[in-house]
C-alpha cells in the first residue's frame, strides 16, 4: 500500500463525503433515546439530539466540509485541532458508539495502529476528545508514544500507534507510578523491524514495531524478558 493511496486531502474527504455522510445523519438503534410514559416530546428530542452519536455526526460532518467554525459548535478547541490534523483519507464507515466514545473506521485502506481511523470522546454537547490513527515517521516515536498511553490508562491513545494484540498486552498491567522505574533503551534494528526496549529492576519490556516512514511506524507486539 502506497502512501498516496493512504494519506489523505481535500480531494479524498470530497470522494468519500457522500459515502459518509448518509452514514451519520441519525444515531445507530443502540444509541437511540426512547421517552419514558409521560415525557414531554420535545424534551425527550431535544434529549436524543444530545446523543454522543449526534454530537460526533456533526464533528465528523463539519471536518469532512472543511468546516472549522461549525466544528467549533460542537467541540472543544483542541478537539477541532486535532480532528482537523488527520493525515489519512477520510474514514468510510460509522462504528457506532461504545458510552460515550464514537469511532469512525476505515474499511477500504489500512492504517497504522489498531484504532483504524477516529474516536471521539463526547462530553454534554461538545466532543472534548478526539483520538487518530496517527502516520508515524520514526519507531522511537511511536514507542514513546504508546509507553505513554500505557502510563495515563489510556487505551485509545494506545491504540493510536499500537496493534490491538500489543495494547491487549500491554495494558494486561496496570502502570505503577510506586512500582519498578522503565528507562528507555532505544531502538534496535530485528528481523522484521526494530526493537524498542524499557529496562527495569528484574527485567525488560520490549516493543516490536513494523512499518517505514512512507506508510508510518506502529507497535505490533509487546515482549517481555527477565533477569
Amino acid at each position: 500500500m502506497s502512501r498516496r493511496l493512504v494519506l489523505g486531502g481535500g480531494a479524498a474527504l470530497a470522494a468519500t463525503a457522500a459515502l459518509t455522510l448518509g452514514l451519520t445523519t441519525a444515531a445507530p438503534a443502540s444509541a437511540r433515546t426512547t421517552a419514558p410514559a409521560g415525557t414531554d416530546a420535545s424534551a425527550s428530542a431535544g434529549t436524543a439530539a444530545q446523543a454522543p452519536a449526534g454530537t460526533a455526526g456533526k464533528l465528523f460532518r463539519a471536518w469532512l466540509a472543511g468546516d472549522r467554525a461549525a466544528a467549533a459548535r460542537v467541540a472543544t478547541p483542541a478537539a477541532v485541532n486535532t480532528i482537523f490534523s488527520y493525515a489519512f483519507r477520510a474514514p468510510d464507515r460509522f462504528d457506532g458508539c461504545s458510552g460515550n466514545v464514537c469511532r469512525y473506521v476505515h474499511t477500504s485502506v489500512r492504517v497504522p495502529g489498531g484504532l483504524n481511523g477516529i474516536a471521539m470522546t463526547v462530553t454534554g454537547s461538545k466532543v472534548t476528545k478526539v483520538y487518530l490513527s496517527r502516520h508515524v515517521e520514526r519507531p522511537a516515536a511511536a514507542a514513546t508514544h504508546l509507553f505513554a498511553a500505557w502510563k495515563r490508562g489510556d487505551r485509545y491513545a494506545g491504540l493510536e500507534v499500537g496493534a490491538e494484540a500489543a495494547v491487549r498486552t500491554l495494558f494486561r498491567v496496570r502502570y505503577d507510578p510506586r512500582g519498578v522505574t522503565h528507562h528507555f533503551q532505544g531502538c534496535s534494528k530485528e528481523p522484521k523491524g526494530y526493537a524498542c526496549a524499557w529496562s527495569y529492576d528484574g527485567g525488560a519490556m520490549i516493543m516490536h514495531v513494523r512499518g517505514s516512514k512512507a506508510t508510518g511506524y506502529d507497535v505490533r507486539s509487546v515482549t517481555y524478558l527477565a533477569d
